[in-house]
């Protein structure tokens, strides 16, 4: 049902070396690109997440409780990603870890727009 998921930017450049980063962790590049607009994953495969800068003109902000969660293959992989992410100038919002005792392993962290998105896989109980 979800093709994508859009963030506003406040500086496309910057932020697509952030997705970048990312979106090779996880195996896709840009699937569309615009001056003001770009996408990260395949045509016609999982949902990908876009960044754009607000049609509108006015300054882009962070939608308190909303959060963008990449679905990884496993826990070494939602720690890379988590790393790609800190590294790139993320925000820590939770380090990788188990949550929950039903087999759900996430990290959080903050895009450089101050967007929350989690990296996450389900492993079963430990």
């Amino acid at each position: 049902m979800i093709g994508y998921v859009t963030l506003g930017t406040n500086d496309l450049a910057k932020g697509a070396k952030f997705f970048d980063a990312i979106a090779k962790e996880l195996g896709v590049g840009r699937m569309m690109e615009f001056d003001s607009f770009i996408a990260w994953g395949e045509m016609g495969g999982a949902p990908g997440v876009a960044l754009t800068q607000p049609f509108d003109g006015e300054k882009a902000s962070v939608g308190n409780g909303t959060m963008v969660a990449l679905q990884v293959a496993d826990r070494e992989q939602v720690q890379r990603v988590y790393d790609i992410a800190i590294t790139q100038g993320g925000k820590d919002e939770g380090p990788p870890g188990p949550r929950g005792d039903d087999g759900f392993y996430a990290a959080y962290f903050r895009d450089l727009d101050g967007h929350k998105l989690n990296a996450f896989c389900m492993v079963g109980p430990e």
